[in-house]
């Protein structure tokens, strides 16, 4: 099945996953419906190299993988909810309670740091060339490890957003979340090109209405 390209418009991957399920143009679109789905997210997201999610693909079980998304749905639907309560103003830490499945999730991860070659290299100030970086990988011992990438996007949310600046789209019905960065926290879009555009179009009809 061929699938539109995901929509990244959130300025912030948590909030990108959020926006795994919207209505680009009439019908809505679930981009993580199965297992599939799942993978295609998870690698236009970046957060899963492809060798990694053939990896995880060629070692699961039959219906294993369909069993993670609905996992991630489930995720994605309690997130929203913690999302849609604080947006528009700045988290405390009275609501850490709230959090504690997420965390929950985070502590299942097996991340180690392994010494790899420097892509861009290093310059050290005596002008020594160091050809190695220390990265951080996971080990993808079960599909349901491809939850933890996302939750860490989703706690990375938590702890680097000002949520007096996440909104939801002013489009009548657009479900699209964003964190606004923009000088003077002004943006009321998801995106000018879509719902920005159609209120300017309605608009400008609106405007004309009585000249006919």
């Amino acid at each position: 099945m061929d699938r539109l390209p995901a929509m990244f418009v959130g300025d912030a991957l948590g909030l990108d996953f959020l926006n795994s399920v919207a209505t680009p143009v009439d019908s809505p679109v679930d981009w993580i419906d199965d297992g599939e789905g799942l993978l295609g997210w998870l690698e236009q997201a970046r957060l899963v190299t492809a060798e990694a999610l053939a990896g995880v693909r060629s070692h699961a079980l039959p219906g294993e993988l369909d069993k993670v998304a609905d996992q991630a749905r489930h995720l994605r639907e309690w997130f929203r909810g913690f999302v849609r309560e604080h947006k528009g103003r700045p988290l405390s830490a009275m609501d850490l309670a709230q959090l504690e499945p997420l965390n929950r999730l985070l502590e299942r991860d097996a991340t180690f740091s392994r010494i790899s070659p420097s892509l861009a290299g290093k310059d050290m100030p005596a002008g020594r060339y160091i050809p190695f970086q220390l990265v951080t990988e996971r080990k993808w011992r079960t599909p349901e490890a491809l939850l933890l990438p996302i939750g860490e996007a989703l706690a990375r949310l938590i702890c680097t957003e000002d949520f007096s600046h996440v909104k939801a789209c002013e489009g009548p019905a657009c479900t699209l979340l964003f964190a606004d960065h923009t000088r003077g926290h002004r943006r009321r879009w998801c995106s000018m090109a879509a719902c920005g555009n159609r209120a300017k179009q309605a608009s400008h009809r609106h405007r004309h209405k009585g000249d006919h």
